[in-house]
């Protein structure tokens, strides 16, 4: 019979290896890291993982049913170059009160894209009406949420279709001429703000959308090297919506749209936004005067990361509280 020693050697040996072979897969795929910590993260929140064909694509999202049956049903809809993830932090905190649907926009993160697509306003909004429809429950309303360009998509839909959306709210939204800063001017410029393409790059797009030091996502190498190449790998596609909702004739279409929005709304921004300037929060509510209005300090861009308490406690005052006009 072999000996303790030898088993304890054997143990090793085949530890080693499977931690060799680790090592490789992982350095074949840095990405796969990211993606292990975004399933960790969605199994602790306690989401799963969907896929549903909607607007002539393959949706992708994280789903969580609630614990009383016919509670609303929040679409939470993300950002230019986001992805669902970015609404993890809030859907933690929202707890098991709302059934919750978080999408991967067609064309970005795990959801289908299609060669000469048009991923604009108009054209994501039209998806993301059909796509709500497939996901809806009889009996339980339906409140839209839209982060950055998803709030300019999440305004449209709503305006076009009152009936099957009860509840807005738009989250440092685009779709309105806010006073110029430093992103605007480069949009108009028709250069890409976000564009990654080297370390400094990477650490100016996290430094943008980010204001607290504590929010911006730490990524050692090689996790920073496979994100930019990633984004590298993404830059024509990013740059084609970007000319679509930054610079053509809908650029300013959630602004127009949100004038017939009449349903219970809210509108939150970040003092400190250095994206869409929070003047774009006054230039939504002249349309929707009826909305919620909160503005929150310390934080940028991703609100719904750097203050996802708040964001979840302006969402529950809009359930609870909100107000048609």
């Amino acid at each position: 019979m072999p000996s303790r020693r030898a088993n304890r050697k054997t143990v090793a040996v085949v530890a080693a290896v499977f931690f060799l072979l680790a090592v490789a897969w992982l350095w074949r795929d840095p990405m796969l890291m990211v993606r292990g910590v975004f399933a960790a993260q969605r199994w602790w929140i306690g989401l799963s993982s969907q896929q549903v064909e909607a607007g002539g694509h393959r949706w992708v999202y994280a789903q969580r049913e609630a614990i009383k049956p016919g509670a609303p049903t929040l679409v939470m809809v993300h950002g230019f170059t986001g992805s669902k993830e970015n609404w993890y932090p809030m859907a933690e905190r929202l707890g098991g009160h709302y059934r919750l649907i978080i999408p991967d926009l067609p064309g970005w993160g795990a959801s289908e894209r299609k060669a000469g697509e048009d991923y604009g306003f108009n054209a994501q909004s039209a998806r993301l009406a059909e796509f709500v429809e497939k996901i809806r429950k009889p009996g339980s309303d339906v409140v839209l949420l839209g982060h950055s360009m998803g709030g300019g998509i999440v305004a449209v839909t709503a305006a076009d279709h009152p009936q099957e959306i009860t509840r807005v709210g738009l989250f440092d939204a685009a779709g309105v001429r806010f006073k110029d800063n430093r992103f605007g001017e480069q949009v108009l410029a028709g250069e890409n703000p976000f564009a990654v393409y080297d370390d400094a790059s990477l650490k100016r797009y996290i430094d943008t959308v980010f204001y607290g030091a504590d929010a911006k996502p730490f990524l050692p190498w090689p996790i920073s090297q496979a994100v930019i190449d990633w984004r590298k790998r993404q830059a024509p596609f990013e740059q084609s919506v970007l000319d679509r909702i930054g610079r053509s004739d809908e650029s300013f279409l959630p602004g127009k749209a949100a004038s017939a929005i009449d349903q219970p709304a809210l509108l939150l921004w970040c003092r400190q936004d250095a994206v869409i300037d929070p003047s774009a929060m006054a230039l939504y509510a002249e349309r929707m005067p009826h909305a919620l209005q909160v503005m929150l300090d310390g934080c940028g861009h991703m609100s719904i990361m750097e203050k996802p308490d708040d964001a979840a406690a302006a969402v529950e005052l809009l359930i609870k509280r909100g107000v048609p006009r």
